[in-house]
């Protein structure tokens, strides 16, 4: 129970650092604007031409007489867009950090700065960290679906569907957002994905602290996009104690301290290059 509480606390701690750090927050901002633009574009799309799409997919019940064609084909289209909103819940995040991948690498990078005064690089060029990014997310996003699909089915039995099922869904809905928004940390560090995986399954309540409560604010329209850069910021917090870098009774140094660890690093760093601010370890 306690990994719960050390979970939504580095949730906190994320929204708390871009808050104090204006110009990293409005930076963060953009990437979620514009994938929420394009999802909303689609879900528009969906409701107005789904029952045609419906329609379309089923001319087996053309012949059908009414009310029994219009209850079918309405409730397909209801189904066809209720599993549209629980995949764009599912794959925004996915979707978000594939758009601002520079963005929060380099948000990443300055909390990294802020507790430690420097921050690990991967070492790869752009477009291998692209196309590493788009790989994992993919494998994020199809095993999401899988549970996604699967959850839908069980929340039409009796009582359970309606009381457990939700719970579990809001469950691994936040594993999946810790592994795609911890992925971002771990990537420059050199953490696989299996790795990462195997992390987050050895400290699932600490993903799910961090994560459930994500997910149910992203339930709500707008606030994912608000949230999006604190989240990464919570995240690479979270990332620091799940590799050892920062022990479990750790508490990490306050952002407001930020632009002084950089300093002290960079004062620190003679000719021999001992540390930087946005490079590896010293």
């Amino acid at each position: 129970m306690r990994d719960l509480g050390r979970g939504f606390g580095y949730l906190m701690k994320g929204q708390r650092w871009v808050a104090q750090h204006g110009k990293q927050y409005g930076v963060g901002l953009l990437p979620g604007l514009i994938t929420l633009l394009l999802y909303a574009a689609a879900l528009v799309a969906l409701a107005l031409w789904g029952t045609d799409f419906v329609g379309w997919a089923t001319p087996f019940a053309d012949d059908w007489s009414s009310p029994w064609i219009g209850l079918f084909r309405g409730f397909l289209t209801a189904l066809l867009f209720a599993l549209a909103l629980l995949l764009s819940v599912i794959t925004f995040t996915a979707a978000t950090l594939l758009v601002g991948q520079p963005f929060y690498e380099s948000l990443s990078e300055k909390v990294d700065i802020s507790v430690a005064g420097f921050a690990p690089e991967s070492g790869l060029p752009l477009w291998r960290e692209l196309w590493i990014s788009a790989r994992d997310s993919l494998r994020i996003v199809l095993r999401a679906a899988v549970w996604g699909i699967l959850l839908f089915a069980l929340g039409f039995i009796p009582v359970v569907g309606q009381t457990v099922v939700p719970v579990v869904g809001f469950c691994v809905t936040g594993f999946f957002l810790v592994e795609e928004l911890t992925a971002v940390a771990l990537q420059r560090r050199g953490v696989e994905a299996r790795e990462r995986l195997a992390l987050l399954r050895g400290r699932r309540q600490l993903a799910w602290g961090f994560g459930t409560p994500l997910a149910v604010a992203f339930l709500v329209p707008f606030v994912a996009v608000f949230l999006m850069p604190g989240a990464v910021a919570g995240a690479t917090l979270m990332a620091r104690e799940l590799i050892g870098e920062d022990g479990p009774d750790d508490d990490p140094q306050g952002p407001a301290n930020s632009a002084d660890a950089a300093g002290d690093s960079a004062d620190a760093s003679g000719p021999g290059g001992q540390a930087s601010a946005t490079g590896g370890r010293p």
